[in-house]
């Protein structure tokens, strides 16, 4: 174990890395969304794209963890379970074009769809149509490509099953266990395919750290009455991060 940890902390980049996880957990803090859009463009840097992957699971699984047990109560099963199997029956899908991208391809596919979503996010287009079963299915698939290739499961939920007609509570609740169950899905898999590295892992562990500590001074710093500041501030990092992640700076 020693070993390993020394390992973690010799990766190169670490501090860019940690830097990364730092902002994520701050506008995770203050804004709620973001992690995988701000970590990813500075993980990819330096990581594989299943290393950086890998560490985003581990250290965006513990920022729900208390407030899970009431998202379970407050989650909508039907729709959950549905999404879920959509996801479950894909991820293999994405898991796949994971470990087939170049670095390259990785970290400017990352860049540029977290570019579209922020765009999506400024101007505020949302799917307004019925979300009938077969489309909630569909969302839990293209949640599970996506996540499995580039760690971005957010997006098609973010526009496309806010337009559910479930208060606000049960729609953040059914999210949030989804992502949980993402990540849970999401190790048994490459666990199963023996993929698992234990300095990665390590590498995680040592990560939550500055994304705790972003979380916490992200909540600290929050007050509802700026709200759109914080939502500016958190656009600007989001997109700052994503620009830094193409592929074109050498």
């Amino acid at each position: 174990m020693p070993d390993i940890l020394a390992s973690a902390l010799a990766t190169d980049g670490l501090m860019w890395i940690a830097l990364g996880s730092l902002l994520a957990g701050l506008v995770r803090g203050f804004a709620g969304f973001g992690t995988a859009m701000i970590y990813l463009p500075f993980a990819g840097q330096f990581l594989t794209p299943l290393g950086a992957v890998m560490t985003l699971m581990v250290i965006d699984g513990f920022g729900p963890l208390p407030a899970l047990p009431r998202a379970v109560r407050e989650a909508d099963w039907t729709d959950l379970r549905r999404l879920i199997l959509g996801m479950f029956l894909c991820m293999p899908i994405g898991i796949w074009l994971l470990l087939a991208v170049p670095v390259d391809v990785f970290r400017g596919t990352v860049s540029l769809i977290s570019l579209a979503l922020l765009a999506a996010l400024i101007f505020g287009v949302r799917y307004s149509g019925r979300l009938s079963p077969p489309k909630v299915y569909g969302i839990g698939a293209a949640g599970g490509v996506l996540g499995g290739a580039l760690g971005l499961a957010g997006p098609p939920v973010i526009l496309l099953y806010m337009a559910s007609t479930h208060a606000p509570a049960v729609i953040r609740a059914t999210t949030m266990v989804f992502l949980f169950a993402f990540d849970v899905i999401f190790f048994g898999m490459v666990g199963v395919q023996g993929l698992l590295s234990a300095a990665t892992l390590v590498l995680g562990a040592v990560l939550i750290a500055p994304m705790m500590l972003g979380i916490l001074i992200g909540t600290w710093l929050f007050r509802p009455a700026y709200e759109t500041v914080y939502r500016t501030v958190a656009y600007v990092i989001i997109g700052v991060s994503a620009l830094y992640g193409l592929p074109i700076w050498g």
